[in-house]
């Protein structure tokens, strides 16, 4: 019930952190269920590097902003093969963007899908408008989801050390 209010509220992000087999996962994929949303979950694999990790964040911020579906990213300290990684999520929590992700193809076709809600919401449909409205809808249907135990244990000590 917790996971599920909290991936409910507006901006509502979790940090789940438990032993190993203690369900984080699964609870979580459990609250996406109940409340409809989509999960989105990388794929990681010997390859994946950050180009690959910025083909997800595209996939998962056009899945929330462009196609309006509400996301639930779940992200475990597993798949973390790059510092970036955690640089990257820093600024989707704080900002719901990470900077020069888009290219400026991507985002004419976000524009064009988004301009009919965008009008709807009373904004006259310029580039900085549609933007902004992009951002704001993917902070207000993407929640990230980070179930772990390791990286708060570990992570201080590699800043610290």
């Amino acid at each position: 019930a917790r996971i599920s209010r909290i991936i409910t509220s507006p901006g509502g992000h979790a940090l789940l952190v438990g032993l190993g087999g203690s369900g984080r996962q699964s609870l979580t994929r459990l609250a996406a269920y109940i409340q409809e949303m989509e999960v989105f979950q990388i794929e990681i694999s010997k390859t994946y590097g950050p180009n690959e990790w910025h083909d997800d964040l595209r996939k998962v911020m056009k899945l929330s902003g462009e196609a309006n579906k509400k996301v639930v990213f779940l992200f475990s300290d597993t798949q973390i093969k790059d510092e970036s990684f955690v640089e990257d999520l820093s600024n989707m929590l704080n900002t719901g963007e990470v900077p020069n992700l888009m290219s400026t193809g991507d985002l004419a076709g976000i524009f064009e899908n988004i301009r009919p809600r965008a009008k709807q919401a009373g904004m006259d449909g310029n580039r900085d408008q549609l933007y902004n409205y992009f951002v704001q809808e993917v902070g207000s249907m993407l929640q990230l989801s980070n179930p772990m135990f390791s990286i708060v244990l570990l992570r201080p000590r590699q800043v610290f050390a």
